[in-house]
């Protein structure tokens, strides 16, 4: 079977971001952003879904972490597309929930090709948890959506704590990806879409 494994460069006047992404790996992880609880849910992001992952991102940090977050995201997202070739053979839809405490996510993926995100978490959240900036959450998950051009559909109903609400959005999504980009055995060789593409 071919290599699904993605890399980008991206480098602005703002950001210099490394992405590289195994989508068959063991859950190897080596991120370095500079924003602690960002690298924290990179984290969860790659053991959960069982993703090689590399980041490192080296970001205008003294202005704050927006740039350094966004643009990891971007890259993250281009890599992953990159990542899934042609779609042949996956299962296309994925999904789960977890508990993290008193907090619950339900996330829905489908690797759809066409970028669309529905976000939903409690309000009154803490404004921060470190140095992240909670109201972050929702634009990762939107530039990730933009750049790996699948349909996600993210929910959390409840929560209390700023971290368990963050960090259950992270696991889940790490399982439905994992359980869309799957491959299936009874569909070898065949893209999962009517259109005959994805």
């Amino acid at each position: 079977m071919n290599p699904r494994v993605g890399r980008v460069e991206r480098t602005t006047k703002e950001t210099s971001v490394l992405v590289e992404i195994d989508l068959d790996g063991t859950g190897q992880v080596d991120v370095s952003t500079g924003v602690g609880f960002y690298d924290h849910m990179l984290d969860q992001l790659g053991r959960h879904g069982l993703f090689d992952l590399t980041v490192k991102t080296d970001g205008d940090l003294h202005i704050d972490t927006h740039h350094t977050i966004e643009d990891t995201a971007l890259a993250l997202g281009a890599a992953f597309k990159q990542a899934l070739g042609d779609k042949t053979g996956i299962y296309r839809f994925g999904n789960c929930t977890v508990p993290l405490d008193e907090s619950l996510a339900q996330v829905t993926v489908d690797l759809s090709g066409r970028p669309y995100l529905v976000h939903t978490e409690p309000a009154n959240m803490a404004p921060m948890i470190g140095a992240y900036d909670t109201t972050m959450t929702r634009h990762i998950l939107e530039s990730f959506v933009a750049q790996a051009q699948i349909a996600l559909h993210v929910h959390v109903p409840y929560g209390r704590n700023a971290h368990h609400i963050v960090e259950c959005q992270f696991k889940a999504l790490a399982r439905a990806l994992r359980y869309a980009c799957e491959r299936d055995s009874r569909a070898a060789g065949i893209i999962p879409s009517t259109k005959g593409a994805l």
